[in-house]
């Protein structure tokens, strides 16, 4: 069955999850999903680099209100769990929704399910190592993460995302300047993580929250293709406030996919089990 890579992303966490793309005809509806700040959809000049134009505001100033825009400081602090439920746009010709569940756990744990024909496809961090069971390709196993995969999930783990708290997790911060997102002004920063791997993030200078970052560049028909991801929708749930809509598009894609938030819980009861190795049959490299 043929797949697609998809970025599945809140707000500045995102993990790479493969879904079939071969699924039946369903259209995602835009009526019912207005974007409260940014209400255009992207098309692959979204991806473009305009020329920059300088800041009244520091970075760190910037950072500051983008946490109060969020909620605030402590309120995520006071987060030790957080778990999504919605749709997601699977691509292709027919480009079906698939459910899908999203449960995160302070400090790096995380856990996605995904439904398909009443099969469910899931991939398990554990803060350190990875798992996948994938039966839309008939690959009813578990599967460790590749090293690219492990890296990924190491680098989008957080909680909270790279901005709050940013010093003590090691990640410095550069203002680069002015940017337009979508028609609108938006902050560029550019992040340099601990482990040296560097994201771009774009804040709306009206609103003060996330209004784009870089996702992982894709290698498609041999070539190396930048990806954003737009974050749109935002709702205030429990005293934060959250991205409905996320939208990632690749580079000289025309097709775009969408990852729609139906439900926000926080700080329901999660049981470490729920992020440890599956106890499936564990795959082999001769298996695989």
């Amino acid at each position: 069955m043929k797949t697609r890579t998809l970025l599945l992303a809140y707000g500045l966490m995102s993990m790479a999850v493969t879904a079939a793309a071969s699924t039946p005809s369903t259209n995602l509806s835009k009526s019912g999903s207005p974007a409260a700040a940014h209400a255009s959809k992207p098309g692959p000049a979204a991806v473009s680099k305009p020329s920059l134009r300088a800041s009244k505001y520091s970075a760190e100033q910037i950072i500051e209100r983008n946490i109060a825009a969020r909620g605030g400081l402590q309120a995520w602090r006071a987060v030790q769990t957080l778990s999504f439920s919605g749709q997601l746009e699977a691509g292709g010709k027919q480009n079906s929704l698939l459910p899908f569940v999203m449960d995160m756990k302070r400090p790096h744990k995380s856990r996605l399910e995904i439904s398909f024909r009443d099969q469910t496809a899931f991939q398990v961090y554990d803060g350190k190592q990875g798992w996948k069971v994938r039966p839309f390709l008939n690959r009813n196993e578990v599967e460790p993460f590749t090293p690219i995969e492990a890296k990924l999930a190491a680098t989008w783990a957080e909680l909270d995302g790279p901005l709050m708290d940013y010093a003590s997790k090691g990640t410095r911060i550069k203002l680069e300047g002015v940017d337009t997102v979508e028609g609108r002004d938006a902050y560029k920063l550019k992040l340099t993580l601990k482990d040296g791997t560097e994201r771009n993030v774009w804040i709306d200078a009206k609103t003060y929250l996330e209004a784009k970052i870089d996702g992982d560049p894709r290698k498609m028909d041999g070539k190396l293709r930048n990806v954003a991801i737009f974050y749109r929708d935002y709702r205030s749930e429990h005293g934060l406030i959250v991205p409905h809509v996320l939208e990632t598009v690749v580079e000289g894609v025309k097709q775009s996919h969408k990852m729609t938030i139906e439900k926000v819980a926080v700080n329901q009861p999660l049981e470490d089990s729920l992020f440890t190795k599956p106890q499936l049959k564990v795959a082999t490299t001769a298996g695989q």
